[in-house]
């Protein structure tokens, strides 16, 4: 019998887990724009830390191994920026990252009253794209960070419940 992946909040325990998966994940991120220095490759446990304890940070486990995570946080103006969506190499393409994207987004807009949510993205990196234009994202805007990488900005607005309608009997 297998085990299911369970997505839940992360906890302190969690911390070096998600660090290691996240430096994991982000070496074909490195590898496609020729830059080893990017933010999820020099991020500290210290920093990782602070930013569980400031943002919505959710876990994909599969018993006690952590398989997939995921941060975001709500500004001011209800905009909620989403980041390092990450999944371990062996557990995708079955689904798991569209999975814990939809989940940071209930939890965003259920406990932090987002209106809409936002996420970047290298140009370069089409999976990445088709997965979120796929959950309804759409670019905004294109901004050169560097001579080899350009990020893709992308929203979509929070989705007002419908109201629940009643059968006359």
């Amino acid at each position: 019998m297998g085990m299911s992946v369970t997505i839940e909040p992360a906890t302190e325990r969690d911390v070096e887990q998600i660090l290691k998966l996240q430096y994991l994940c982000y070496q074909s991120e490195a590898e496609l724009y020729g830059d080893y220095g990017i933010e999820p490759l020099t991020q500290t446990l210290d920093e990782l830390r602070a930013e569980l304890a400031e943002s919505c940070v959710l876990v994909a486990r599969l018993g006690d191994e952590v398989v997939g995570s995921v941060r975001g946080t709500v500004e001011a103006d209800g905009t909620a920026p989403i980041g390092r969506l990450i999944v371990h190499p062996r557990m995708q393409r079955h689904g798991l990252g569209g999975r814990l994207l939809v989940a940071v987004e209930r939890r965003l807009a259920a406990e932090r009253s987002a209106a809409r949510y936002r996420l970047s993205t290298g140009q370069r990196s089409a999976a990445n794209q088709r997965l979120y234009r796929r959950l309804g994202y759409a670019p905004v805007s294109v901004e050169q960070i560097s001579r080899h990488l350009s990020l893709v900005t992308m929203e979509k607005p929070v989705a007002v419940p419908r109201p629940e309608r009643t059968v006359a009997a």
